[in-house]
């Protein structure tokens, strides 16, 4: 479990990065059915995209840690699901979005409970080594 808590949290913080470069470069154009949304949308989806920038940066920062820091995952995978529900709040006030925002709040809302679920692998994993190291009885 240890080396997926590893894989994913550097997949993640890879992935946020390349995404937030995008809408940092393309503004509107990254966002699927907002390409003539304007200049105010093009603003905030570009600063947004750097905010993504520091986000993934914050993950690979995490998956540099030996071990990973349990509570630094709780966290991210905290934000991670905050934007999930988000995104379930705009389509219960202004109704279903584009679908690629669609699969998008399933991704969000999903892989945060398994984040959960896998953040103090690495740690277990080192107490577990520890444990082993030291002889039964002292």
């Amino acid at each position: 479990m240890a080396r997926v808590l590893r894989a994913l949290t550097q997949l993640m913080g890879w992935a946020c990065v390349m995404i937030g470069l995008f809408h940092v470069a393309l503004g509107n154009a990254a966002i699927p059915g907002a390409g003539s949304a304007g200049p105010t949308v093009d603003s905030w989806g570009r600063f947004m995209g750097a905010s993504f920038v520091g986000y993934g940066l914050a993950w690979l920062w995490a998956a540099r840690q030996r071990p990973i820091p349990a509570r630094a995952v709780r966290w991210l995978a905290g934000v991670f699901l905050l934007g999930g529900v988000g995104r379930l709040l705009s389509l219960a006030v202004h109704g279903r979005p584009q679908w690629f925002q669609i699969a998008l709040t399933v991704i969000e809302l999903g892989l945060p409970p398994f984040f959960f679920w896998l953040a103090d692998a690495e740690e277990r994993a080192a107490l577990d080594s520890d444990t082993e190291a030291v002889p039964a009885g002292r």
